[in-house]
């Protein structure tokens, strides 16, 4: 099975076609001449013959019915297998037909590779070691002087292939590698001259058809596929000669490229002048920057100068501090102030309670001076009485006898007994009257200070619920439109200065309101926020004055003079103020500025300026607000602080506002406030109900006890005009009940008695009199120093709102005078800097300088003077590139120039080249196919 070879010496090696795989082969005569000289090696080289393609040995395990056969090494000549049936020479032919790549049906052995396996094992090995040594082997360098292909074959019919070199090391498992060695050995498997198993060999006896024998005998001795190689080579040979005709057309178009190249190549002489003239213009252009470079860092230098020596910033914030000094100080002795007079409102409040107290008693005791000083002038009528009448019975005794009376004394003295009797029953009822009026009058009193208490509440109550209600229209209102907790006529304004700046009467738009600009990052700090924004919710912010001319034009029908929204003026920037090292940073508590969102920075920048919302910080518990505002200093920038529930602490001051905070502006779900205020107001409307109810009670029980004073006094008075009665009825029946028989001396003396009495009645009538009258003016005085207490408790009162209105005053002006001497700081810092930029700048101009004139020195050595600007040596400079750049376009670039015509002078040659070439071979290879055609048909 060796490679056989021919005596012929023109014969040539045929290709193979099958494995071509339709690549056209394209040969020039050089690959002829090879040809040639290596038909000539065939026949020189008969030493080698038996070197390459020969089979060393094979080897079988668990194959067919075999466990292990060989190896069998083989001779480098004829080589013959002898032995009985069964003792595996079939094996080896088929193994042969395997190892080398056969397909199983080729074999005549079995239908599928499975089959090749030995029963009851998973599979099998063929191993197959062909020679490769001499001149033609195959990759002798890769695989050395042998080549061992392995096959391995499952029991379910896979099969995998192995090529090893001489050392055992794999080389390839590729199918496509077995196969170019069996073509470069000239080993064809399903030949019948190389391998003839036996059905081919008694078929081949047996036939007796000459065409079939025929046929065999072409494709034994390759003639037949001779046949086909001749068929590719005239093929391929039409198919190289339409290529000749394509790349003649294709040489003309080369030779007319490059005759263009050719005169484009010719035409670059006349770049050269303007070439220099750009380089002359580019040495200028350099020391031109130099000087103008000069000339900016001396200006710079000036302004530098100026900046330092301008001290305006310096001053101002020198002032501004003094001025916070001062207000600090004012604020200090407001404080003071307030304390003094709350200390003094104090001790008129006190003085004020004992002085009524004392007025109290003082007014009790003038009133029981009254009642002694009446009873003494009534003691004194009826001393004056007895007299008349003692009088009157002398001057009857006078005029009359004598007469007995004993019987009318002892009706006297009964009648006085029974009215002494009734008098004290009188007395006694008065005393009951009297007690009775005191308890009603006092219970009088606390029912009508109940009474004013509960309207007051009543009053409060209104207030709150009126607010709830209107509260609940705005949140109503605001379920179509949010802008409405701003207002019921916002969004109408919107609407007005939208339209009004589509007609162009705003320099920029103005922004706002606030409120509707900003939202919360933590909804449950919404408290905290509005209380430090109140009254920023509704405020706009405009660019310029004239613009917020504008805008009070258009609130004016919306808002009344009084209530319109707050407008600030403040320059618009699309970028927010740079805080570092101004705002207060806290590792827990977020700043009012950290607790925002805000998309637009004109409304940040105005918070920061006239809120200083970065200095502000959110404390939601105040057990902790007051320690870290008051327990060892604020912390660094901090001004004041915020609590959950709107209370505002300072470093030395907490306020807690007088009322609930309500949510206005930033609540988020309208319709969970609408159902919390409707809460609210049907429980302001219960306990208002309740109120009027209770209050209604009151007001019936108040009358009722003033209908039952009313009565017990007009009893009270008529009792005492019964005790009147019945003691001038005493006095009448004591005075008439004298006997008539008693002497004149004894009347006379008994008028005498009275006369004194009288006089000593009258004295205790003049003293009780003048003892009321003190009595009256210790009571005037004692209320005239009340109501001195009183005005001058008011007059405290109306001082402390007073100093309260001024230090809220002074707090805002201290605030103004801190944010604006925050500004000035800001302002002075940027002078700063503005220096140190402008030294920066002047340092970065200087090494510039510096490095133009290295740069220009580099260009040109010595320093030419320009009296030209850079501006216009740039123009020309841009003007001559222009003109080069449009020559270059239209000629292209020198070196692209000559590159393209050498390329151009290159391909062309090369070309023609290759065509004469071709068609050279092409002639050959006509004479070589009509002699081997001839040799061919001979053979046939």
């Amino acid at each position: 099975m060796k490679k056989r070879r021919s005596c012929v010496l023109n014969a040539v090696k045929p290709c193979k076609t099958p494995r071509t795989e339709g690549k056209t082969c394209v040969q020039d005569e050089e690959g002829v001449d090879e040809e040639e000289e290596a038909q000539q090696d065939h026949q020189l080289s008969s030493s080698s013959v038996g070197d390459i393609g020969v089979i060393e040995n094979i080897t079988l395990k668990n194959f067919m019915s075999h466990h292990l056969l060989g190896p069998f090494s083989f001779g480098p000549n004829v080589n013959f297998i002898v032995g009985n049936n069964g003792s595996g020479k079939s094996a080896i032919l088929t193994a042969l037909i395997v190892g080398l790549g056969g397909k199983a049906t080729t074999t005549n052995r079995g239908a599928s590779f499975k089959d090749f396996v030995k029963y009851g094992e998973s599979a099998a090995d063929v191993q197959v070691k062909l020679k490769n040594r001499g001149k033609e082997a195959y990759k002798i360098e890769t695989y050395g002087d042998s080549i061992c292909i392995e096959h391995h074959i499952t029991s379910d019919g896979c099969r995998t292939c192995k090529i090893k070199n001489k050392s055992g090391l794999v080389v390839s498992t590729k199918k496509e590698e077995l196969t170019a060695i069996l073509d470069h050995f000239n080993i064809q498997v399903d030949n019948p001259v190389s391998i003839l198993n036996q059905e081919m060999s008694k078929q081949f006896l047996h036939s007796k058809n000459e065409t079939d024998k025929y046929k065999f005998f072409m494709k034994a001795t390759l003639l037949e596929q001779m046949k086909r190689d001749y068929i590719h080579i005239k093929q391929t040979k039409a198919v190289t000669r339409d290529q000749v005709e394509r790349q003649e057309e294709c040489l003309k178009d080369l030779r007319q490229l490059f005759l263009q190249k050719k005169e484009r190549y010719e035409s670059l002489s006349s770049f050269d002048d303007m070439r220099r003239t750009l380089e002359d213009l580019k040495q200028k252009m350099a020391w031109c920057l130099v000087g103008e470079m000069e000339c900016r860092v001396e200006q710079l230098k000036e302004q530098i100068e100026q900046e330092e020596s301008h001290c305006k910033h310096e001053e101002k914030l020198e002032l501004c501090q003094n001025k916070v000094v001062a207000s600090e100080k004012k604020l200090q002795e407001i404080q003071q102030k307030i304390c003094r007079a709350t200390e003094e409102l104090d001790g008129s409040t006190e003085e004020s309670r004992t002085l009524k107290e004392e007025m109290k008693v003082k007014s009790k005791a003038q009133n029981n001076q009254e009642v002694i000083y009446f009873s003494a002038e009534n003691k004194l009528k009826q001393l004056e009485k007895e007299q008349c009448l003692v009088r009157e019975r002398i001057l009857k005794i006078n005029h009359s006898s004598g007469r007995s009376h004993e019987a009318e004394q002892t009706q006297r003295l009964k009648k006085i007994s029974a009215l002494r009797k009734q008098l004290e029953e009188l007395e006694a009822e008065s005393s009951l009257l009297n007690q009775e009026i005191k308890d009603k009058q006092q219970a009088l009193l606390k029912g009508r200070e109940e009474y004013d208490k509960l309207s007051m509440e009543e009053k409060d109550i209104q207030v709150c619920l009126e607010s709830k209600v209107k509260r609940k229209k705005q949140l109503t209102a605001s379920r179509s439109n949010r802008l409405r907790r701003f207002g019921d006529h916002m969004p109408e304004l919107l609407e007005s200065i939208d339209r009004a700046f589509a007609q162009g009467r705003f320099v920029k738009k103005p922004v706002g309101p606030i409120g509707a600009c900003i939202s919360l990052k933590d909804p449950s700090l919404v408290v905290a926020v509005e209380s430090c924004l109140r009254s920023f919710m509704k405020t706009f912010c405009c660019d310029n004055y004239k613009d917020e001319k504008v805008l009070q034009e258009l609130m004016s029908p919306y808002f009344p003079k009084g209530s319109r929204p707050q407008i600030i003026v403040c320059t618009f920037t699309d970028r927010v103020h740079k805080l570092q090292g101004r705002g207060v940073r806290h590792p827990e508590f977020p700043s009012v500025l950290d607790a925002l969102n805000i998309e637009n920075p004109v409304v940040t920048n105005c918070l920061i300026d006239m809120r200083s919302i970065e200095c502000i910080l959110i404390v939601k518990e105040k057990a902790r607000a007051r320690k870290v505002m008051q327990g060892s200093g604020p912390p660094r920038n901090c001004r004041e602080a915020f609590t959950a529930d709107g209370d505002q602490v300072y470093s030395h001051r907490y306020y807690t506002p007088e009322n609930e905070v309500l949510v206005k502006y930033l609540g988020g779900d309208p319709e969970a406030e609408i159902r919390a205020v409707e809460s609210e107001v049907e429980n302001n409307k219960a306990q208002l109900s309740r109120f009027q109810l209770h209050l209604s009670s009151v007001q019936e029980d108040i009358q009722l006890m003033e209908e039952r004073l009313r009565s017990v006094v007009m009893a009270c008075k008529k009792n005492q005009e019964n005790i009147n009665k019945v003691k001038a009825s005493i006095s009448e029946v004591e005075n008439i009940e004298e006997p008539q028989t008693e002497d004149i001396s004894s009347l006379e003396e008994e008028a005498q008695e009275n006369e004194q009495k009288i006089e000593s009645q009258r004295r205790n009538v003049t003293e009780a009199q003048t003892e009321l009258k003190r009595h009256e003016r210790l009571l005037v005085n004692i209320n005239q120093q009340y109501k001195g207490v009183k005005n001058k408790m008011e007059h405290l009162s109306d001082e402390i709102e007073q100093l309260k209105e001024e230090q809220v005053k002074a707090d805002g002006e201290e605030s103004k005078l801190d944010q604006t001497m925050q500004i000035l700081t800001k302002r002075l810092k940027s002078h700063q800097d503005n220096i140190q930029a402008m030294r920066a700048e002047l340092s970065l101009k200087e090494e510039e300088t510096r490095t133009l004139q290295t740069k220009a020195k580099e260009i040109c050595s010595e320093r030419q003077k320009i009296n030209r600007s850079a501006k216009s040596i740039d123009a020309e400079i841009t003007r001559l590139r222009q003109k080069i750049s449009t020559h270059e376009r239209h000629h292209g670039d020198k070196e692209q120039v000559v590159r393209e015509y050498a390329e151009a002078h290159s391909n062309y040659k090369s070309k023609s080249n290759q065509l004469r070439d071709l068609k050279k071979f092409i002639d050959r290879l006509d004479n070589i196919m009509t002699d081997r055609q001839a040799r061919y048909k001979i053979l046939r």
